[in-house]
């Protein structure tokens, strides 16, 4: 984003408050510098060098932000506030002050949780260790904050199982010809999620290709200010799927990097060679519940259970306000017999995860999470659906301190594929 266009979308504010009560942390702390509106005085102010990036107020206040972009769907004036965040935690990371054992934690985790490999060795030590326990200390690095306390997080059973396989066939009529992204967060504590994906979407007529050369999508560096390494791995996405000729689509099961890889045009507005490539790509990218509501569901489904099952569903923060996908999860989820899908007050507020927000801001990301609880079990669901590995974890990890009232948190295809009828010999 060039210096004109950053100055242009800055002034498209026109403060009106409309973001005021969409915003999560607006919403917990009732700080004017913890909203939209507020965030971007400061941004404003950053920007025509009247708050230095080595402020450590307007660091803390920019840092506080969950990236979620509620306040996108609110804006009537359509400023791109996830863009100017971005741009804004690129700078002050660049010239600010940010104590260099919190800087370095940071990156780590980055390194960490885009490289599947050392994501999962990470998680298999994290597991047998500590049974998912995060040190204070960790937390105190990546935070700064020297009264964080350890944080227990739920890991799944399996961590990284296989990748699915590289080529499955359509059930049935072939309808479409479709690549699958694995993801790195997805790949290694939700695989069986992948190969859920890949099985509702054979079911329903579509070829199916998983890239073995794919690697990390960007999101979580861009979401951080890392701009630089997430227009890299942007390019290196975009190659790897460039030898896959005449894909239909580009199915993504993780929100944010779905929500990441529809935006890279915008990542790639200045790089002539890519630009292109990078349209043209992101016209393919969808999220599984928005393709095979386009497609139309056609596979048979059965009941989940013998009893009546009572469902609620959580809008993941970048396929609701990112991709603006909120309708057809619910319309499939619907479509399973016997269950009851009841509607979740604050579905769309940020569940406090909001990518590596849980450990860097941990004391918020807890405060959301038991708002986001509270609200699932007023609604009195046995199981929440959510479209994106870390509400999945998340979530997850707050319901799983009760084990007297367990809620079970699936994402939509897993229970689209659970409720999948037994293929004929035909088939």
């Amino acid at each position: 984003m060039n210096d004109d266009s950053y100055t242009n979308d800055l002034m498209t504010c026109v403060h009106c408050g409309l973001c005021l009560n969409a915003c999560p942390t607006y919403l917990e702390t009732g700080s004017e510098a913890d909203s939209p509106r507020g965030r971007i005085v400061l941004m404003r102010a950053l920007h025509e060098g009247r708050l230095s990036p080595k402020d450590e107020d307007l660091r803390q206040h920019i840092d506080a932000c969950l990236g979620c972009r509620a306040c996108e769907t609110a804006c009537p004036s359509a400023v791109p506030y996830g863009h100017l965040i971005e741009v804004a935690r690129e700078r002050i990371d660049n010239e600010g002050d940010r104590p260099i054992q919190e800087t370095l934690a940071r990156k780590a985790l980055l390194g960490t949780l885009t490289h599947p490999s050392r994501m999962a060795a990470a998680m298999t030590v994290a597991k047998r260790v500590t049974d998912g326990d995060i040190p204070a200390l960790a937390l105190k690095m990546l935070s700064g904050d020297s009264n964080a306390k350890t944080q227990h997080v739920q890991l799944p059973d399996k961590i990284n199982p296989p990748l699915p396989p590289a080529y499955t066939p359509a059930v049935g009529k072939k309808r479409a010809r479709v690549g699958v992204l694995a993801g790195c967060v997805m790949r290694v504590l939700y695989g069986d999620t992948n190969a859920d994906t890949v099985r509702v979407l054979a079911a329903n007529g579509c070829e199916v290709l998983v890239n073995r050369r794919q690697g990390c999508c960007g999101a979580l560096h861009a979401h951080n200010g890392a701009l630089d390494e997430a227009r890299g791995l942007a390019k290196q996405l975009i190659d790897a799927f460039s030898p896959m000729d005449g894909l239909d689509a580009i199915i993504v099961n993780s929100a944010g990097c779905g929500s990441m890889m529809k935006d890279y045009e915008a990542l790639l507005a200045d790089d002539p060679i890519y630009l292109v490539k990078a349209r043209a790509f992101a016209a393919k990218v969808r999220d599984v519940s928005e393709y095979l509501d386009e497609l139309g569901w056609v596979a048979p489904l059965q009941p989940l259970s013998s009893e009546p099952l009572t469902m609620t569903y959580h809008d993941a923060c970048h396929l609701a306000h990112g991709q603006g996908v909120r309708d057809a999860p619910r319309a499939l989820l619907g479509l399973i017999p016997g269950a009851t899908l009841v509607s979740l007050k604050e579905s769309e507020i940020c569940c406090g995860s909001a990518g590596i927000y849980n450990l860097t801001e941990p004391e918020m990301a807890t405060r959301l999470r038991e708002r986001k609880i509270a609200n699932i079990r007023a609604t009195g669901a046995s199981v929440v659906a959510t479209g994106n590995p870390g509400c999945l974890s998340w979530i997850n990890s707050g319901l799983a301190a009760d084990s007297e009232n367990l809620i079970r948190v699936a994402h939509p295809v897993t229970l689209l594929a659970e409720a999948l009828c037994p293929p004929t010999h035909s088939e």
